[in-house]
C-alpha cells in the first residue's frame, strides 16, 4: 500500500501542480507528500519533478511516469471496485463537487440518511459556484447547474432548473420595472453577477419571441457565492439571476418580485457528472442514486418547482 500511496501522491502533485494543494486534497501533511515523492524517486532512481522554491514542474521521466502511474490507479480502482461489486458493501472515499444552494439545500441536509445507509463511505464535499474540473482536481462526481462543456464526461440529468430574474420592491420603486431583457441590458439596470476565475463575460440567456438571446449585463456589484447576490437582491442592490429552488420562500413572501417576465432565463440543465470507467465504482452509482432521489423528494415535499 505504501507504493500506491507514494503513486497516488505524485499524481495529484502533476495534477493540481503543488506539493501544498496536493497535500491539502490528500489530507496529509506537505511534509509526508514530499516524502512519498522522495521514495518513489529513489525506488526510480530518477527525478520526478524540478523543484524551487517558487515552483514545481514535472520532468521528462515524470511526464512519462504520469501516463503509466494513472493507468496504474485506474486499474486499482476497478479491481476494488469489482471486489465491492461482489461484496455487496461498497466503501471507500468519494470526492463531490456541488454548487453552493444546491449543495446547502439539498446535498448536505441528505448527508445523514446516506451515512446511516452506507457507513463505509466516506464523502468529502465541495461547495463552490465557480467551474469544476473534474478530472484534474480529483474528483468523482461533481453536481452543477447549467450547460457542461466537457463532453468526454458523462452526464447523468435529474431535471430542468427554472430560473427566474428577481429584485426587491425597494429596488423596483426606485429604478422601474424591467419587463423584458433589452431594458436591463446595457447596464440599464444594475445586475447583480456570480464572478469567478475564469468566468466568461457577464451574458444572461433569456427567452425571446426570436429564440434563445444572450443579453450583456453590468452592475457594481459581483461575487462568487449565489447566496451573497441573493442578499444583495433582498437588500435591494439590483437584480439577479436564481435558480427558481433558491427564492421561491423570497417570491411567496414578497421579499422579492419577479422581472423581465416576457423573456424569462433559459432553464437551466440540473445534472451530475462523472467520468465513464468500464467498471463504474459502485458507491460513485449508490451516491448519485441516492442523492438524486433525495434531491427530487426534497423537492416535491417542499413544493419547489424544477
Amino acid at each position: 500500500m505504501a507504493y500506491l500511496d507514494n503513486v497516488r501522491t505524485f499524481v495529484r502533485i502533476y495534477e493540481l501542480g503543488s506539493m501544498s494543494a496536493a497535500a491539502r486534497d490528500l489530507h496529509i501533511s506537505p511534509a509526508v507528500a514530499s516524502a512519498r515523492i522522495s521514495q518513489l524517486e529513489q525506488h526510480l532512481d530518477v527525478r520526478l519533478f524540478q523543484r524551487t522554491t517558487r515552483s514545481l514542474s514535472p520532468t521528462e521521466q515524470g511526464r512519462i511516469f504520469y501516463d503509466g502511474a494513472t493507468r496504474i490507479i485506474g486499474a486499482v480502482e476497478e479491481a476494488e471496485a469489482g471486489v465491492s461489486a461482489v461484496t455487496g458493501a461498497p466503501a471507500g472515499t468519494l470526492s463531490v463537487a456541488t454548487p453552493l444552494g444546491l449543495g446547502r439545500r439539498f446535498i448536505a441536509p441528505a448527508m445523514g440518511e446516506f451515512r446511516k445507509a452506507y457507513p463505509r463511505i466516506s464523502v468529502r464535499l465541495r461547495l463552490s459556484d465557480r467551474s469544476i474540473d473534474l478530472a484534474n482536481e480529483g474528483l468523482d462526481i461533481a453536481f452543477f447547474l447549467g450547460r457542461p462543456k466537457d463532453s468526454n464526461l458523462r452526464i447523468r440529468q435529474i431535471a430542468q432548473c427554472q430560473r427566474v430574474l428577481v429584485a426587491s420592491p425597494a429596488y423596483l420603486s426606485e429604478r422601474g420595472h424591467p419587463t423584458h431583457g433589452e431594458a436591463i441590458a446595457e447596464g440599464r439596470h444594475d445586475c447583480l453577477n456570480l464572478r469567478f476565475p475564469g468566468a466568461a463575460e457577464y451574458r444572461w440567456t433569456l427567452q425571446t419571441d426570436d429564440g434563445e438571446q444572450a443579453f450583456s449585463v453590468r452592475g457594481p456589484l459581483e461575487c462568487d457565492d449565489g447566496d451573497v447576490l441573493t442578499d444583495w437582491a433582498l437588500a435591494g442592490l439590483g437584480i439577479a439571476m436564481k435558480p427558481l429552488f433558491e427564492v421561491a420562500h423570497h417570491l411567496e413572501t414578497g421579499a422579492l418580485v419577479r422581472v423581465c417576465e416576457q423573456t424569462p432565463p433559459v432553464p437551466a440543465q440540473l445534472a451530475c457528472l462523472y467520468i465513464h470507467r468500464k467498471h463504474q465504482d459502485p458507491k460513485t452509482r449508490l451516491f448519485m442514486d441516492f442523492m438524486i432521489d433525495s434531491i427530487l423528494d426534497q423537492a416535491r415535499d417542499g413544493g419547489l418547482a424544477f
